[in-house]
């Protein structure tokens, strides 16, 4: 593997050489901030023909230009079933930025999650030039659980490529308001846990399903790839991922998860990250002091019923029984800052697909053990 052959530092702004010496590049947006585009945000539904009309609800966030979002309205959002808090950035069904054509990000959620369960990270990601198309797994979502696991993980990278499928052919169809606005040659699955292992299996295999080739670039977040070093531990071969699966990763990957997560432990992360053997890159970042619910919008949904005065004893009657407990160890004044958490999620998911998508080479500062040092949050890996 190819190592960076340098770094420059501009003021505000970081460039480096690219990994084949293909040139300088310019000041990139810092990845830790909103970017240029404005953010839309819309919902719309699915139809699988070829899997028994399966239908997925999907949310998608994506790049708008500022002018078009004057005087449109702020989305709000529905978190687990519950009308949720306005977006500061995101507004509804506006325009997508014909600037160019865009990446094309897909976002799979926890086991038994929701589609809106990382808001902030889909909005800055649409606002570096991402459309990102979060869908809601029919069977294993909160509104949907009646699937065992062995049927949850036989769907998930098939609604991964029919997604892809979907966002493809609406941005062929010249009457779509997609339409020419994604290039489908910069393709990225991220997830988080039940959803970071979608992600591996998007480039892996996984449940019978073979790896989509379209995909680029994957970033799991504390994905099981050792079923006994998780808290729930299953008899299933689709639990995790033997090393012959990681072995045929070759597209870039980045594999994050916290220190202090007690559901699927980070050695998960240390496992893949030796066993992913031909990936032309690996990352690895441990974010020190996170939890497994630092990575979803535990605090986000708490705070929003606090500050409508519901307090934790009537959250149970809302279907979040285990709400309390979560936010708890995840927002209490003893849990690792939220704020921080996010900030460094950002920062790494997108200076990963800006660098391995989009080929922007000043992004490459950013995945760098040097720069790493001056994150005290951080454990960096990279090969």
């Amino acid at each position: 593997m190819k190592r960076a052959l340098c770094l420059v530092f501009f003021p505000m702004a970081f460039a480096a050489c690219s990994e084949g010496g293909a040139g300088m590049a310019g000041p990139v947006d810092p990845p830790d901030e909103l970017g240029s585009f404005a953010v839309g945000h819309s919902t719309f539904e699915a139809t699988d023909a070829s899997r028994g009309d399966r239908t997925l609800l999907v949310d998608l966030w994506y790049p708008a230009d500022p002018s078009d979002v004057e005087g449109a309205t702020l989305r709000q959002y529905v978190l687990s079933g519950i009308p949720g808090p306005f977006s500061e950035v995101a507004f509804e069904d506006v325009p997508v930025s014909p600037a160019r054509r865009h990446g094309l990000l897909v976002f799979s959620h926890g086991y038994q999650g929701i589609s809106t369960q990382s808001i902030g990270l889909m909005e800055i990601l649409a606002s570096h030039g991402f459309v990102v198309a979060s869908p809601e797994h029919t069977g294993n979502s909160q509104g949907s659980d009646g699937d065992s696991f062995d049927e949850a993980a036989a769907n998930r990278v098939p609604d991964v490529s029919f997604i892809i499928d979907t966002m493809l052919a609406r941005s062929r169809d010249s009457a779509d308001p997609l339409s020419q606005r994604i290039d489908s040659g910069r393709i990225g699955v991220l997830g988080h846990s039940f959803g970071g292992m979608t992600a591996v299996g998007a480039a892996a295999g996984w449940a019978g399903a073979d790896p989509d080739p379209r995909v680029s670039a994957i970033l799991p977040v504390s994905a099981v790839i050792v079923p006994e070093l998780q808290s729930a531990t299953r008899t299933s071969p689709n639990a995790g991922f033997t090393e012959e699966q990681l072995g045929r990763i070759s597209v870039p990957v980045l594999l994050m998860g916290g220190t202090e997560d007690v559901d699927v432990f980070l050695e998960n992360n240390e496992i893949a990250f030796e066993q992913i053997t031909n990936a032309p890159r690996v990352y690895r970042i441990d974010i020190i002091g996170a939890n497994h619910t630092h990575f979803a919008n535990v605090c986000q949904i708490g705070d929003f019923l606090i500050e409508r005065g519901i307090t934790q004893e009537f959250w149970a009657n809302l279907g979040a029984e285990e709400l309390p407990a979560l936010y708890e160890v995840t927002c209490g004044p003893d849990a690792f800052p939220i704020e921080e958490a996010n900030r460094l999620a950002d920062l790494y998911t997108v200076a990963f697909f800006k660098r391995h998508l989009f080929n922007e080479a000043g992004y490459e500062a950013y995945l760098t053990a040097e720069f790493a040092e001056g994150e005290s949050a951080i454990a960096f890996f990279r090969k």
